[in-house]
């Protein structure tokens, strides 16, 4: 296994650029012969599996759910600890009290606006990925109002080319999830020395809002990142969408980015339950893109999230989404292959 935080270069990225248009408006993929031959190969596992056996499916999960741990217990039977998280001066920095990043492949802030040794450049968020050769991801709470700064000092120093929204602000009980850590639509918005502008906003017909912002640290002369941020609030908090159309178009955009560009931030309220399901499944249908068909085990690819940001799909009802998400794609990845001229 990659060494996780330092797979996630701060400066190599840092010149590179990607042109946004390509993911505001993706075109239909046509696999190569060895790509239709492995979704064809992992569309009949996921599918046996979904539809033939779902009872393995359940058992899976039942695996899964008995090393699942708090904090306190992974730290005694793994040895991961959380010591940054829980420094006292970091306590207001973390949405939830459970929920907290491993010192081994937390991020890091090495310009924090409040940096001192003490700080330790803290943000709740975590290096999450399997290999360099697909995309790699930074798990995150929903930023609080005092972490918007935090944010987005990440996104700027790790190059992060696309965020990935899967809550709304606030839920249907009036619960603030999220803080509104980006809406610049009547012009700029500043965190600190961060300036956000919104250069375009595009509403897709499966709810998805995307906008493209720029990102300018005021005090430095490097160019603005231009940040593309996908939102989708329909996805409940716990629950699961009523279909699976809007998660497989974000993965459409996003999977266009290529994974050296820098990591994919993905973030709900926690950075847990909704944000491990999309990440497993973008990381599945990656892989098996490429042949490597290691991501048929799913309980294998949680596991190793969980072992990088605890608790990493949250429920049973995700779990399934996960495989109904899976199958979808790999059966339109077929299709308009073999509609534009692909051949099993």
């Amino acid at each position: 296994m990659t060494n996780t935080a330092a797979s996630f270069s701060t400066g190599a990225a840092a010149a590179k650029s990607f042109d946004l248009s390509a993911v505001s408006s993706p075109e239909r993929r046509l696999l190569s012969e060895d790509q239709l031959r492995h979704c064809y190969e992992a569309l009949k596992v996921f599918k046996g599996k979904r539809f033939g056996s779902p009872q393995t499916i359940h058992h899976e999960f039942q695996i899964l759910e008995r090393p699942l741990l708090d904090y306190r217990q992974v730290e005694w039977s793994t040895g991961k600890r959380c010591t940054a998280a829980l420094n006292s001066l970091h306590q207001r920095k973390n949405r939830y009290t459970d929920v907290l990043p491993f010192d081994s492949n937390r991020v890091i802030l090495k310009q924090h606006k409040d940096y001192k040794p003490s700080a330790m450049g803290y943000i709740n968020a975590s290096f999450v990925m399997t290999s360099e050769s697909v995309s790699r991801f930074i798990a995150t709470q929903g930023p609080l109002p005092n972490t918007s700064e935090d944010f987005w000092e990440m996104v700027l120093q790790y190059h992060c080319p696309a965020i990935i929204m899967l809550t709304r602000l606030v839920d249907g009980t009036h619960t603030v999830k999220c803080g509104d850590y980006f809406q610049a639509e009547d012009g700029p918005r500043e965190f600190g020395n961060i300036c956000i502008t919104t250069k375009w906003i595009q509403t897709t017909d499966t709810s998805l809002i995307l906008r493209c912002l720029e990102v300018k640290n005021k005090k430095s002369e490097v160019p603005p990142l231009s940040v593309l941020h996908i939102q989708y609030p329909e996805w409940p908090d716990h629950g699961v969408p009523k279909d699976t159309v809007a998660v497989r178009e974000i993965f459409k955009r996003v999977s266009a980015i290529p994974p050296s560009l820098g990591p994919i931030v993905v973030h709900c309220s926690a950075g847990i339950g909704r944000t491990g399901t999309y990440c497993l499944i973008h990381n599945t249908i990656q892989r098996v893109l490429i042949g490597d068909m290691t991501a048929l085990d799913l309980v294998n690819t949680v596991t190793t999230f969980r072992s990088q940001r605890i608790g990493m799909v949250q429920t049973m009802e995700q779990y399934l989404f996960c495989y109904d998400a899976i199958v979808d794609e790999l059966e339109n990845l077929i299709s308009d292959s073999n509609s534009r001229g692909g051949s099993h």
